[in-house]
């Protein structure tokens, strides 16, 4: 099963283009869309012709690949829109696989029988004819305005003479020279448009294609139940290996500090009853000094244990400071950027402060890294997203460390995601997002 995605919202996209290209490469990308229509279309119409054929028998071998070809196609498109546009798609079940313990020719027939039956299957085929109409002239829109505002602006100035007296550009007659160069600056206007019209036509392309291909709702509540559930096994987990922290340390720690300090100022007071001699008092006295210092070793492990719980400076200034203070404790040379116009819930801001924690305790063991550098943003005012990026040697794997496992349970429980991109040599990016409102203006320099 595919992983569960937190729901279909827009995002920014994930590696923006900016400046005077983004008009270009929106451009190429509807070049790209439209030829990908084009295939579609011709898988949707094999697609088709195995369903046709399926009364004499042929249709059951053919319609197991053609289904799978056509989910190829829209798995493709998902991913060019969050790619793109960050417009994450949630993609439908996987199609039925073949039976193992059936021969060669009741598996195609029973898998056939359960592609029909799967309702993601008819989902991509309504996108596959939906998709070349609608999304196809929509990304040809851009398209049609460049090529005819390059033969305005390129082939009107070398071919007016040729074409003769009947020759018109959109409204222009191209008889004389001056109505060339007007066909030339309308020419170079159309271009322009095209190029400009070019991003928002994708993102219009991106949006249709959520709605087209976003899993059934049937499928979307089963995967939120499923989650829901996992999520709140691992918040028990969690809080039982809280617990037991808090109680191990305490037992090993503080308590067993006052244990002694009760047992010295026992034999203490002892020492001091019944006139006591100069070297019984000097015994007290050495014993009270330990004491002291007893004491004040327990203190300092109570510190410790509730900064482990909550630490005060979160609690005091929120999530920017506290991961400033977390830079400064750090051995590695850290750089925070914070964008937090605000507080959130202690919650959140207690699951992302121990994330960063971890992931600064990763970058330091694990990874080689000699500087970090970490933003906190909150994007929409319905996301807080934390990127820590370190200069280390990369190849991190999720499925091979407990560390970036534990934070990602940690962030699942509040419907967050964690994405780790770390190729082998570094540089190691780790982004977490966790839909979040505020809770409070901001209070704190962060």
């Amino acid at each position: 099963m595919p992983e569960p995605t937190p729901g279909s919202r827009d995002l920014p996209p994930a590696r923006p283009v900016g400046g005077s290209r983004r008009g270009w490469v929106a451009l190429g990308r509807c070049q790209l869309l439209s030829w990908h229509a084009l295939a579609v279309s011709w898988t949707g119409g094999l697609v088709v012709g195995a369903l046709l054929l399926l009364p004499v028998g042929v249709g059951l071998w053919l319609l197991p690949p053609a289904a799978a070809a056509l989910r190829r196609r829209s798995d493709r498109a998902r991913t060019w829109a969050a790619a793109w546009e960050g417009a994450r798609i949630s993609p439908p079940e996987p199609l039925p696989a073949a039976a193992p313990a059936a021969g060669p020719r009741r598996a195609s027939h029973r898998r056939a029988r359960a592609v029909l039956g799967d309702e993601g299957f008819w989902r991509d085929l309504l996108w596959a004819w939906v998709e070349p109409v609608s999304g196809g002239v929509l990304v040809a829109v851009p398209l049609a305005l460049v090529a005819y505002g390059a033969f305005g602006a390129l082939a009107q100035p070398f071919l007016w003479r040729r074409l003769g007296p009947g020759n018109w550009y959109a409204f222009v007659p191209v008889d004389s020279t001056p109505a060339m160069l007007a066909a030339l600056a309308l020419g170079l206007v159309f271009a322009a448009a095209g190029i400009g019209a070019a991003p928002a036509v994708l993102r219009l392309h991106a949006r249709w294609a959520r709605r087209l291909l976003s899993a059934p709702r049937r499928t979307e509540l089963a995967r939120r139940v499923e989650r829901l559930t996992d999520t709140r096994a691992d918040a028990l987990d969690l809080a039982a290996a809280e617990l037991r922290r808090i109680e191990r340390d305490l037992h090993d720690g503080a308590q067993a500090r006052l244990v002694a300090l009760g047992l010295a100022l026992d034999r203490a007071a002892r020492l001091m009853e019944a006139d006591p001699g100069p070297a019984d008092l000097a015994a007290a006295r050495r014993l009270l000094v330990d004491g002291r210092a007893t004491s004040a070793r327990a203190l300092q492990d109570l510190r410790e244990l509730v900064h482990g719980i909550h630490p005060p400076v979160l609690a005091d200034r929120g999530l920017g400071d506290a991961v400033r203070s977390l830079a400064l404790d750090s051995f590695l040379d850290v750089r925070v950027e914070s964008r937090l116009p605000g507080r959130f819930p202690a919650p959140v801001e207690s699951a992302a402060y121990f994330a960063v924690g971890e992931l600064l305790a990763n970058a330091g063991k694990h990874s080689g890294a000699s500087d970090v550098a970490i933003v906190l943003e909150h994007l929409e005012d319905t996301l807080l997203r934390i990127t820590v990026t370190d200069d280390g040697h990369g190849g991190a794997d999720v499925s091979r460390g407990t560390g970036l496992r534990g934070v990602r349970r940690r962030l699942g429980t509040f419907d967050g995601v964690l994405d780790l991109h770390s190729p082998p040599g570094g540089p190691t990016t780790v982004t977490m997002e966790i839909p979040c409102a505020l809770s409070s203006p901001k209070t704190s320099s962060c």
